[in-house]
């Protein structure tokens, strides 16, 4: 009790004593020493000078960190503020106007507060407000016995300061430090005088160490209309992970026809758990899709499981099913272990059947690698296979492949050293084709001069490369062993300098001029034809400079070459680059050496290749590549991006071309001669819209629109429309994708349309993840094409 009460009250003991007789007089004698004894004893009232006890605790819309160590309310002491109080026994104090009562966490505010010392009780009455660093409630009247954690509150409002929540209950107890359990009560996520969606229940437990909330006879009700009712349902009320339903989606497809999706998480442990998704599908069947998730001392890792016991649309193929298992983790800080393993029941099974693990643009891998690194050297071992889409296809596998690296960086001043090594042994699934052994030893040593301005490189390398193939058995001949031993040494120096200049007509701006040569001789001693784990590698701007034009060190093809190229930077006064322009080609000293496919070469000259990016003011874009065929005098392929970007949004376009000749070398070592001319008989040229707009705080909507120049036709179209409130979310899109080209059998072309309405509630451990980027707002739709990132530059030179 504070000092200006106690002289307030011993100011109105002395009128009275004047007022009264001698028997009045030892009454309130007793009753003062009990109000002394019960506030220095019982209650430990605290003196204080004027100010506010209130400044004391958390603030009334405070939240108490759940991570901190919370001040036992049981035995803190209590501090009382009121404007007067009043005395009548040894047992009752009642304290009346602006009653501020602080215990530890707890704060209690209210017109009036009674003090009972018999059984330590509190009787709040008139808008009482409680405060407990978790939730903020206003009743109508509070018992709150102040040695324990019991409180009883009735006709209650209440909020949620740590978390989005607020509700009403006719009664409110808390037994103890997180557990309140309320009845005939409702909560909700939305804010105050709104409620669109709410969830009622006859009780509901709240456990704020579980961070859950249980409803006993729960009725979820939009805008007052109930939606449905459980027995009983568990909820979280923040963002931990709890074992439940999840929101459905719903969507309709010309391929699945009405579907439904209903995903059901499960809270196994606090290292792994699993999602369950049925999938109801009127066209096809029920479809049970399952991600499971773990966390181990060697790593993280997922398992996919997708199955589909019958599919209506394709009976013949009955059972149909893929898997995925991924992981990957470090173990003791030195190893390193990576598991990639796909696989289907079919090869049409993603073409036919909307999957999350994969795609039918490529082979799908089975891979498994462990590593171990040190500071000069690291080994691995790798397994390696394919399962491809068509009988026609052998891929090898490689079980196993052991590699190994060393580095000496300075094995001498400017002299480094390294060597590779691998040994490899393939497989093919058809025991007709061969198999093989392969050893690889390639040591190399480099010469590295740099400084500020310029860097020149020499380098030497010797591949040896040993192959034991064993030839396919025949009818007339067994199986033969053919050995083949290739000893290529190859040679490079590259060079580049960069010049600056402040520029005069832009006073601001600082261009850089940046010339790059690079000399490369391999002999052409190539003795063997197999490509055994061969593709070839994307020819553009960066090709200039490599090595090599495959993957692998099957195929090492003769060069004697120059690469020259010229790129130009410019920087503004804050070193932010705007400007890059990058040009080069290669020249062929002898027009007798191999190139990439294999042909006699007929020019001297490569491809011109060049690429560009830009950036204006921080919301225009562009960034584009070609390559043109200064033989041909074509263009082989380009692409190109512009973006423009506002406040609310995006605006993009974008545009690419790709040559049938191209096409025809891209693909050259993937597929066969059959597959190869049907996929290169028409060149690529398709542009591609893609727009995205804020249109208020609630309102959000983009689309994407793409185009078959070449054929005249629309491959894919995409639009979204979202609306995000504070406490619920719905989205509705809609896609149109190509699935069959016209063709003379077919005169018109196929497409598959599908309609997706997704909703929910915010808070309690779920957001809408509705985002205004490349994807369809939903996070249901994505473009194949897809958005393009147009501007990837330095934001400075350091």
């Amino acid at each position: 009790m504070t000092l200006v009460l106690q002289n307030i009250f011993v100011l109105n003991w002395i009128k009275k004593i004047e007022k009264t007789d001698i028997k009045f007089l030892l009454t309130l004698l007793r009753n003062l020493i009990n109000v002394v004894f019960f506030t220095l004893i019982s209650t430990q009232i605290l003196a204080k000078s004027d100010k506010s006890l209130q400044d004391e605790c958390c603030s009334n819309k405070q939240c108490v960190n759940a991570k901190l160590p919370l001040i036992d309310s049981n035995t803190s002491s209590i501090q009382i503020e009121a404007n007067s109080l009043e005395a009548f026994n040894q047992n009752k104090v009642k304290y009346s106007g602006n009653v501020v009562i602080v215990q530890g966490n707890k704060q209690i505010k209210s017109d009036t507060v009674t003090l009972y010392e018999i059984n330590k009780r509190i009787v709040a009455q008139g808008n009482v407000n409680i405060n407990d660093g978790k939730l903020d409630i206003f009743s109508d009247k509070v018992v709150n016995y102040f040695d324990t954690d019991f409180m009883l509150m009735e006709n209650n409002k209440y909020n949620f300061l740590c978390k989005p929540g607020r509700g009403e209950a006719y009664k409110i107890s808390k037994i103890d430090k997180s557990t309140y359990i309320m009845e005939n009560a409702y909560i909700t996520s939305c804010s105050e005088k709104n409620n669109t969606w709410k969830l009622n229940a006859s009780r509901i437990v709240i456990d704020q160490n579980k961070e859950e909330a249980t409803f006993y006879h729960p009725r979820f009700k939009i805008y007052n209309f109930p939606i449905f009712y459980l027995p009983i349902l568990t909820v979280p009320i923040s963002n931990t992970r709890k074992t439940g339903f999840l929101y459905p989606n719903i969507s309709y497809g010309s391929k699945n026809g009405f579907t439904i999706e209903t995903p059901i998480y499960w809270n196994l442990s606090e290292n792994y758990d699993l999602e369950t998704t049925l999938i109801h599908m009127t066209k096809r069947n029920l479809q049970f899709n399952n991600k499971f998730r773990y966390l181990s001392t060697f790593g993280s890792g997922t398992i996919h499981l997708e199955f589909l016991p019958k599919d209506k649309k394709h009976p013949e193929k009955k059972k149909r099913w893929g898997l995925l298992y991924k992981h990957e983790g470090n173990f003791q800080q030195d190893w390193k272990l990576k598991f990639n393993y796909l696989k289907i029941s079919d090869n049409n099974y993603f073409s036919n059947v909307n999957s999350n693990i994969g795609n039918q643009e490529n082979n799908q891998i089975q891979e498994s690698k462990i590593s171990y690194y040190s500071d000069k050297w690291d080994i691995s071992l790798l397994i390696h296979n394919l399962q491809p889409f068509t009988e026609n296809d052998i891929p090898y596998r490689i079980i196993p492949q052991f590699n190994f690296n060393y580095y000496a960086p300075m094995l001498m001043k400017f002299l480094d050293f390294d060597l590779t090594g691998q040994i490899s042994k393939f497989n093919a699934n058809n025991k007709k084709a061969p198999s093989t052994i392969r050893i690889h030893i390639e040591p190399g040593l480099k010469v590295p001069i740099s400084n500020s301005w310029g860097v020149w490189i020499t380098e030497a390398r010797l591949l040896g490369t040993y192959y034991q193939e064993k030839t396919a058995p025949s009818a007339h001949l067994k199986r033969q062993k053919k050995q083949i031993t290739r000893l290529i040494p190859t040679f490079k120096t590259r060079g580049s300098i960069i010049l600056e200049r402040h520029m005069k007509t832009f006073k601001n701006y600082i261009q850089t001029l940046e010339p790059e040569i690079q000399y490369l001789y391999i002999p052409e001693k190539e003795k063997s034809n197999s490509s055994y784990d061969t593709t070839f590698l994307q020819t553009d701007y960066y090709h200039l400079f490599r090595n090599r034009n495959f993957s692998s060190i099957d195929k090492i093809v003769g060069s004697n070459q120059f690469s020259y190229a010229v790129s130009s930077r410019f920087f503004n006064n804050s070193y932010k680059e705007r400007l890059n322009i990058s040009l080069g080609q290669i020249f062929y000293l002898k027009k007798n050496f191999t190139n990439i496919q294999s042909n006699i070469s007929s020019s001297h000259y490569s491809s011109l290749s060049a690429t560009m990016d830009f950036n204006y003011d921080d919301n225009l874009f562009y960034h584009s590549n070609f390559q043109y065929d200064t033989n041909s005098k074509k263009i082989q392929l380009s692409n190109f991006t512009l973006e423009y970007q506002f406040n609310n949004g995006y605006l993009q376009t974008s545009y690419r071309y790709i040559k049938p000749s191209y096409i025809e070398k891209i693909l050259a070592y993937g597929y066969s001669k059959d597959r190869l001319k049907e996929l290169s008989q028409s060149k690529i040229s398709q542009l591609g819209l893609l727009t995205a707009y804020q249109i208020n705080h609630k309102w959000q909507a983009n689309a994407q629109y793409f185009f078959d120049l070449t054929t005249k036709q629309e491959l894919e179209w995409l639009t979204g429309l979202g609306y995000h409130s504070n406490c619920w979310y719905v989205a509705l899109t809609y896609s149109k994708e190509l699935k069959n080209q016209k063709t003379k059998n077919n005169k018109k072309p196929k497409y598959e349309d599908r309609f997706n309405l997704k909703f929910g509630v915010l808070g309690f451990g779920t957001n809408s993840n509705l985002k205004l980027n490349n994807r369809i707002i939903g996070n249901e739709f994505t473009s194949r094409l897809g958005y393009s990132h147009p501007f990837l530059l330095k934001q400075s030179t350091t």
